[in-house]
């Protein structure tokens, strides 16, 4: 329903205008966060390396001091793919809150036209001059009658001048503009940009987490390349240990003191413990591409500069983690999650004022005439101004169950944010624990190789003095490098595991900009 509004009307809406409907946007808060993330058993765990209450480099990578780290990460935001795709995605979030704020300013246009206008015959037109006509007709024939001469009537009585006209064809030229203005009195346009600008915020965050992500993701795989290199270094070390004792068992059995059996077992250890060499180099190989399509090159770009082998990058003494109470405003996905809150909030008040009438000023100007040279004359001008409403009567049920929608996705977004705090503790102590307990393992095995090391020692040497056979020995060199691989493999869990808190804990803290192209009063 649309009507004119009058002047004192318009004026006493415009005097109220920029209320806002709808609920406003309160940030969560959570009490119940612990007190620190060390606890007891953390601080009592006799560990190398311990986690401290301290803030956190927003560089987290450096702690390992590895230099050649720190050259990949330097590289990571403006060369991995997915952070470029999410920086794009902030760009587009950014485009769409400009589209949305738009609205909050009149709209002008300009427009011109020339047009050939031929109207119907039988039309409205045709009417109006068949009106024309037959008043013209009556009026003559009076004045025939006052004369004493009859008209000449067509069929039924009817002026032969009557008859519909044959309406020919005119030019029509005009220019000019319009504008129209939609009077935010209730909110909904500040609403739909708070909205937008919450999603801006929403993409900013989820940006970040995707570089914080690619940057763990650049560590772990360099943590494991080094760990692979380790390995590799020993499945060598051990196929020389297997190729000795071979080389001693041949001696031993050109001397009639043993047996081609022991050859034969020499000859499948050291065979054996080859054919893990393939596979790790496979491995290592693997992840030098993997690290260069996480810099975004092509395979085999950064082999020269890899494939040196370097020892697994140790964590420090004492490992910054924070403090809990700041990990809701660090980690990105919680960040994200609040901001879609936000929105789901936002967008209530979008549906609420729905319900409200809408009301637009609008106006146009211009000049129109049937003949070019008139066009730009004063008497060719023509204008229209004035308000219209819009009332919403009956819309069967639309916007009663729209703002159903809203409501539901506020409190979808409310438990998602609850989730997302909730899952971010879980992993912060999930990896606080494995941070701890693979170190407590790391020192076992340390042992267990040291032990093994010297039970190989006396192997070979009561086989060599003929007091053992060579089983012993294999046995003992079986020990030794499942103990070792077992060690390397812990080692490069410690860091990884490290790398793995620091992604928990929302890497360093550096608050990033969010866009605001108008005020939401957010």
């Amino acid at each position: 329903m649309r009507t004119r509004l009058p002047g004192a009307g318009l004026l006493l809406l415009l005097c109220v205008s920029g209320c806002k409907v709808g609920p406003n946007f309160e940030q969560p808060k959570w009490t119940n966060a612990p007190a620190s993330w060390v606890g007891r058993e953390t601080k009592q765990a006799k560990v190398p390396s311990q986690p401290v209450a301290a803030p956190i480099d927003p560089e987290w990578w450096n702690i390992f001091h590895d230099p050649k780290l720190t050259a990949l990460e330097a590289k990571v935001a403006a060369s991995n793919l997915d952070v470029l795709a999410a920086a794009e995605r902030v760009m587009q979030s950014r485009a769409e809150l400009g589209v949305t704020a738009a609205a909050l300013y009149p709209v002008v246009n300009a427009n011109a036209s020339m047009q050939k206008v031929k109207a119907s015959n039988e039309g409205i037109l045709a009417g109006v001059g068949n009106l024309a006509a037959g008043s013209a007709a009556n009026g003559a024939s009076q004045a025939s009658s006052a004369n004493g001469a009859s008209g000449s009537l067509g069929p039924g009585g009817v002026s032969s001048a009557a008859v519909a006209p044959n309406i020919s064809a005119t030019n029509l030229f005009q220019y000019g503009f319009d504008a129209n203005w939609e009077l935010d009195l209730w909110g909904r346009v500040q609403r739909s940009v708070e909205a937008a600008n919450a999603a801006v915020n929403a993409s900013v965050w989820s940006a970040r987490g995707v570089l914080i992500s690619a940057l763990a993701e650049v560590a772990r795989d360099y943590i494991n390349l080094r760990g692979t290199q380790e390995q590799l270094r020993i499945a060598h070390e051990s196929v020389k240990t297997a190729e000795q004792g071979l080389t001693l068992t041949r001696q031993r059995a050109a001397a009639g003191v043993t047996t081609d059996l022991d050859v034969a077992n020499a000859a499948a250890q050291v065979r054996t413990t080859e054919a893990q060499i393939p596979a790790l180099e496979s491995q290592q190989q693997s992840l030098i591409n993997a690290l260069s399509l996480l810099l975004g090159e092509p395979p085999r770009t950064l082999e020269a500069e890899l494939a040196v082998p370097d020892p697994v990058p140790p964590p420090p003494p004492l490992v910054p983690v924070g403090f809990p109470s700041e990990l809701a405003r660090r980690r990105p996905d919680i960040r994200a999650a609040e901001a879609t809150l936000h929105e789901a909030v936002a967008n209530i008040g979008v549906a609420e004022a729905s319900f409200y009438p809408t009301i637009t000023l609008g106006g146009s100007g211009g000049f129109q005439a049937l003949h070019a040279n008139d066009l730009f004359g004063w008497n060719a001008r023509q204008w229209a101004i004035g308000p219209g409403l819009t009332l919403p009567i009956f819309q069967g049920g639309q916007l009663r169950y729209t703002l159903q929608l809203r409501q539901a996705q506020q409190r979808e977004a409310a438990i998602a944010y609850e989730k997302t705090v909730l899952n971010a503790w879980s992993e912060v102590d999930n990896a606080l624990t494995a941070f701890r307990d693979e170190q407590r393992r790391r020192a076992e095995l340390e042992q267990a190789v040291a032990e093994n090391r010297r039970a190989l020692s006396l192997a070979q040497q009561r086989y060599q003095q003929g007091v053992a056979d060579f089983l012993s020995v294999l046995d003992a060199e079986r020990s030794l490098l499942s103990t070792q691989q077992q060690l390397a493999s812990s080692t490069t869990a410690v860091s990884s595991d490290l790398v793995a808190l620091y992604n928990a804990l929302g890497g360093g803290w550096n608050e990033p900009g969010a866009a605001t192209v108008a005020d939401t009063g957010s």
